[in-house]
């Protein structure tokens, strides 16, 4: 599910940047989106920066694509969790093994594989280069390309531990998925779908087409419809929109279900659950090999898909945080570097 040159992205007949410059002294360099302070899009500059040398139980990887999240979009403009600039944002990675550092058996050089970076501190896949510990990643699957690849880590991860690890969703249970045709929740859709669950999706009219192509039993219109307006009751509710919506989401749960919301839950949505005689739980995304090996699995049987509705070259990652930044986008943005 790959496109590009849409008309929110008309695509860009720039190559992707590449560079094997040393720094002063002899040291390589590479090409990396870098900011040294907080704001919008235009903080972002492709600076040279020296090439990361990879520690024990780490790897380093030749970067060919890296997918964008709209936490690198709230990290650009808010900092969060990490330390003020100056800077590399990036999570998302799909690349090629450069060097192995001490004590790692599981990748070589040469190798192809796809991961997510320790979330939050471990940031820097936009870049030409970037390393991590080796039991972030696992072998790319062999029937997609980077650029799919690279879409996947961050979000599927975080439907899996949130629909698998945290929920324990099983066959036959009803989910309501908010923004189901975002990053996290297109993924969570196939997810839930494998795993045999009722899948609600909530957005707007004109992706309802999208939703149903990807599994999705029921569609909300949220510009015009009251999901809470029904007798349904679910087992599991995925939010990533927090809020007003956490909240009334606690109160179409069953007995025993659960809300795992993507930011934190609030003391309303907390009491509104135990009204309802189930959990609210606030999940941030780990980085986890077991996790990614089971994802590359669901790949390879043609069970999982990102779809990716742009991809930009390196130089232009302004152009792609910009568009994340309206929040409409279907699916991933990838920045390309190889």
């Amino acid at each position: 599910m790959t496109t590009t040159n849409t008309p929110e992205n008309p695509g860009s007949t720039h190559p992707a940047a590449t560079t094997d410059a040393t720094a002063p002294g002899g040291a390589p360099s590479m090409l990396a989106l870098h900011q040294t302070a907080l704001g919008g899009p235009e903080v972002l500059r492709l600076t040279e920066l020296p090439r990361p040398v990879p520690g024990p139980g780490q790897i380093l990887i030749a970067v060919h694509a890296a997918g964008l999240n709209p936490t690198d979009f709230k990290h650009r403009a808010l900092g969060i969790f990490l330390p003020p600039p100056p800077l590399t944002l990036g999570w998302d990675v799909s690349g090629t093994v450069v060097e192995a550092g001490y004590g790692v058996t599981l990748f070589k050089p040469g190798d192809e594989v796809f991961g997510m970076l320790p979330y939050p501190y471990g940031a820097g896949s936009h870049a030409e280069y970037v390393t991590g510990p080796t039991r972030a990643f696992a072998a790319k699957p062999a029937g997609i390309g980077h650029v799919e690849a690279a879409a996947l880590p961050l979000a599927a991860l975080t439907a899996w531990q949130a629909l698998v690890d945290t929920a324990g969703l099983r066959a036959g249970q009803r989910v309501l998925i908010h923004a189901a045709a975002g990053g996290v929740g297109h993924l969570a859709v196939q997810l839930a779908k494998e795993l045999g669950a009722h899948v609600t999706g909530t957005a707007s009219a004109p992706k309802h087409d999208f939703l149903r192509e990807i599994g999705a039993d029921a569609c909300v219109d949220y510009r015009s419809e009251d999901f809470t307006a029904t007798d349904e009751r679910y087992d599991v509710v995925l939010d990533s929109l927090g809020g007003e919506t956490a909240t009334r989401s606690a109160n179409v749960l069953r007995p025993g279900g659960v809300v795992v919301s993507l930011l934190p839950v609030a003391e309303d949505t907390q009491a509104a659950a135990e009204k309802a005689q189930a959990r609210a739980v606030t999940l941030l995304v780990e980085h986890d090999r077991a996790g990614m090996q089971a994802i590359a699995d669901l790949v390879e049987r043609g069970r999982l898909r990102a779809h990716v509705s742009g991809t930009f070259p390196l130089a232009e990652g302004a152009r792609a945080h910009a568009l994340g930044d309206t929040g409409r986008t279907t699916g991933k943005l990838v920045l390309t570097v190889r």
